[in-house]
């Protein structure tokens, strides 16, 4: 990881202030919850929902969402945990260092 005018590891102090009104202007949650509940009866057997979020927010409502869909027989899960970008692709490409990507099969 570089250290970088923010340090290590670290992102410019605006950024989370302009991700939650983006967040909530945009009412990427609800829109979120409201794929995750449709995908059940939207995708055939064997269908794949494959999801990435950017925030911790958004990750915590796919991975209830794939759990509670596993635990009650409708879902397979794809990825036990969150697939994220290597170091490399982080340097390479910043933006992806706060990406998870998750995945199920519907059953």
């Amino acid at each position: 990881m570089k250290l970088g005018q923010y340090g290590y590891d670290r992102i410019h102090p605006a950024t989370r202030t302009f991700q939650a009104l983006r967040i909530f202007v945009n009412r990427e949650l609800d829109d979120l919850r409201a794929l995750l509940d449709a995908a059940p009866r939207i995708l055939k057997p064997g269908g794949h929902v494959v999801v990435i979020s950017f925030h911790s927010l958004e990750d915590r409502i796919v991975k209830d969402a794939f759990r509670d869909g596993a635990s009650q027989g409708v879902y397979r899960l794809l990825t036990k945990k969150p697939v994220t970008a290597s170091e490399e692709e982080s340097d390479r490409n910043p933006r992806a260092r706060s990406a998870k990507l998750r995945a199920a099969e519907k059953v």
